[in-house]
């Protein structure tokens, strides 16, 4: 067991039975990692940024379709998706890394945006990539692909295909 010390000098313990507002926190590769359920996360987002993780530094996602027997806290059901959130407190020096489950019958979470705004293109991009949508988001359109482009390519069952590629100064 390690611990982290909070803003107000309290210590956090981070183990296998750690909890910090009522979900599982546990430990990897140095950094905490808070599992929310779908259900609460803008709630805890909220809860974590008055502590002190004002900073949202990246915002992505994750297919596991072909690892859902991944290891996940006890009180945790795997997903088809899972949404990532790395936060930072910079005045104590801390990471929070925010992971919540994404299911795939209904790929929809609330939208960071009016908490982090930051998140605005961050959410678009995983709209785009892996077709999870972000509720209340101000800009909901593609941002890397074409508007009319059909699928999301990030999704390990999106089929490959290929287009060509035309290179400037290339003979024809």
């Amino acid at each position: 067991m390690s611990s982290d010390v909070t803003t107000d000098g309290t210590e956090m313990p981070v183990d296998e039975d750690a909890v910090l507002h009522g979900c599982p926190l546990v430990e990897s590769r140095g950094q905490q990692v808070l599992f929310v359920a779908r259900d609460r996360y803008l709630e805890v987002l909220r809860l974590l940024t008055d502590e002190g993780f004002a900073m949202c530094v990246d915002l992505t996602a994750v297919d596991y379709s072909r690892f859902m027997d991944r290891d996940l806290p006890e009180a945790i059901d795997a997903e088809r998706f899972e949404v990532v959130v790395n936060l930072l407190d910079i005045s104590a020096r801390r990471r929070m890394r925010v992971r919540v489950q994404v299911p795939e019958s209904e790929p929809v979470v609330p939208s960071l945006f009016d908490l982090h705004p930051g998140t605005e293109a961050m959410e678009r991009e995983v709209f785009d990539m892996f077709g999870i949508a972000f509720s209340d988001h101000p800009d909901p359109s593609r941002i890397l692909m074409p508007e009319d482009w059909i699928g999301h390519p990030l999704r390990k069952d999106y089929e490959t295909g290929s287009i060509p590629v035309q290179f400037k100064g290339a003979p024809s």
